[in-house]
């Protein structure tokens, strides 16, 4: 096969991305490509450029690339997908935000910040792949430990966890405002959610 130039890798990049559902990496576009992990930003940067004035453009989310529709053309996306909005609960947005800014964090120490237990709400976030277990605490009873995952980055369109707002009050309610400024929605369209892979093993948090 012979080596295939710029042009036909930045082709090859625009139909991975294109095939992918989730973000692809600066790694993973180096490993699939068989090319040093240094020129996939260069090829990146040239498929950025050759998208400019088209539909569709290059955006990078939970540390990788994907291809999305521009802003400008949301209405007419829209109106072909009449997608039905599943919006999360006050107490799941709640839940969320704790996590998302106090991570690594147990299901005791959730239920502190809210004053209920979060049981139900939390099971919930793992079956949508919102959050994931992280291990155990080296604790009484060596509870689970809660983290966001890449697919919270993706659906909330954050590059990484560093992009949500900086508070100062950790009360439960402040966090989920801070969340919800951090993004232009607070659901998950049902395009995303035929895209979400739930957990092997749904494992009840204690």
């Amino acid at each position: 096969m012979p080596e295939l130039t710029s042009a036909d890798l930045c082709c090859v990049i625009e139909c991975l991305l294109f095939a992918s559902n989730k973000p692809l990496s600066d790694a993973k576009l180096a490993e699939v490509l068989g090319v040093p992990e240094q020129r996939i930003m260069v090829l990146i940067d040239q498929l950025q450029q050759r998208l400019e004035g088209r539909g569709l453009c290059l955006v990078e989310l939970a540390g990788g690339y994907n291809l999305a529709t521009r802003s400008e053309y949301a209405d007419f996306v829209e109106g072909l997908l009449e997608p039905e909005p599943e919006r999360l609960s006050v107490a799941a947005l709640e839940t969320l935000a704790i996590i998302a800014y106090q991570q690594p964090i147990t299901r005791p120490e959730i239920d502190e910040f809210r004053g209920v237990n979060s049981s139900g709400v939390i099971n919930t976030l793992l079956e949508k792949g919102l959050v994931e277990v992280a291990g155990r605490k080296q604790a009484p009873g060596r509870p689970f430990l809660l983290r966001t995952t890449s697919h919270f980055l993706s659906s909330f369109g954050l590059r990484d966890i560093d992009e949500l707002p900086h508070l100062g009050a950790l009360e439960a309610e402040k966090l989920a405002e801070g969340l919800a400024e951090s993004v232009q929605q607070q659901s998950l369209d049902a395009q995303e959610e035929e895209q979400l892979s739930p957990p092997d093993e749904a494992e009840s948090v204690r």
